[in-house]
């Protein structure tokens, strides 16, 4: 079994504009005479690979410690996109992927591409991006349509060591009461046993 993490590391991530910078606080240091190395970090939880839970966008949606971590593993499909996904590019994918998509390739979504993966049954869409939406719309159709539809969203993953094709995905969040979203680290296993998906050739 193969396994490719693809998780930002949490401190050099780029940060979404706007969102609060990562630090990691070292509280005692070896270096200094201290007994023992002891550190406290700081985090947005949007920070680095994370998932958004419904509350993100929802007032009354589920926030990611009540998320139920089976929504969140699972058979996964990397498929390579650039620019913005459309609806009829969605529709060309689905029927070769799994009910979890990873894109590859700095994509965004339009509208149309979330109506088609909520219709799809899709449950859970990720992105190598910082975010699914578009630089075009500041009011994150995108989101709002997915999270409405109770479809998970992972964004910030690291997707560089990943070809195209069928994967099991594990990304657990963080168990933060009350958050919207989460840092995960999330790895895709490759060859699982019983459990290896073949890869498909499809691309949008």
């Amino acid at each position: 079994m193969k396994i490719i993490d693809v998780s930002r590391e949490l401190f050099s991530a780029p940060v979404y504009p706007g969102d609060p910078e990562p630090y990691r606080d070292p509280v005692r240091r070896m270096e200094l005479g201290d007994v023992c190395n002891l550190s406290g970090f700081y985090t947005g939880c949007h920070s680095a690979t994370h998932v958004d839970a419904p509350r993100h966008f929802i007032e009354d949606g589920e926030t990611v410690d009540q998320l139920d971590l089976a929504r969140l593993t699972g058979p996964c499909t990397v498929a390579e996109a650039s620019g913005i996904i459309t609806g009829s590019d969605i529709d060309n994918i689905v029927p070769y992927a799994q009910k979890m998509i990873l894109f590859k390739g700095q994509a965004s979504l339009s509208q149309s591409a979330a109506f088609a993966l909520t219709a799809a049954g899709v449950t859970l869409v990720g992105t190598d991006a910082l975010s699914i939406e578009t630089e075009e719309d500041d009011s994150f159709p995108a989101h709002k349509e997915l999270l409405g539809a109770g479809v998970l969203i992972l964004e910030g993953l690291d997707l560089s060591a990943a070809e195209p094709g069928d994967y099991r995905l594990i990304a657990l969040p963080l168990r933060l009461g009350g958050a919207e979203a989460s840092p995960v680290r999330a790895v895709l296993l490759e060859n699982e046993g019983d459990c290896f998906y073949e890869s498909t050739d499809s691309e949008i």
